[in-house]
């Protein structure tokens, strides 16, 4: 019994259209009336590992601007941190907002 094989050495795999990079994302911290400056910042250290400095120039920024980019991760991050922290801010009785955007 033979058994047949078949000679694949002169094809080619083009990796690059096969593989893709996972977009990467911005996490936006958005501005209320109602959240304080205090939770931000314990947001931004603790589910976004900034150190107590960065913490509260984001916060500031965020409540002067309205708006601050907190980070920029794979999209799979970005969508986990945004959820975290909306349900912590819901959990401690606050409508802190944040949302993704594709860079």
């Amino acid at each position: 019994m033979s058994i047949k094989t078949q000679n694949v050495s002169n094809s080619k795999v083009d990796l690059e259209d096969e593989i893709k990079e996972p977009p990467m994302c911005k996490v936006i911290l958005l501005n209320d009336d109602f959240t304080t400056k205090e939770f931000v910042v314990e947001i931004l250290i603790k589910i976004f590992n900034k150190s107590s400095l960065e913490a509260n120039e984001l916060m500031e920024k965020v409540h002067k601007s309205g708006s601050a980019i907190v980070g920029i991760y794979s999209l799979d991050i970005a969508n986990s941190l945004a959820k975290l922290t909306i349900k912590t801010a819901r959990a401690n009785g606050f409508p802190l907002r944040c949302v993704v955007e594709e860079e």
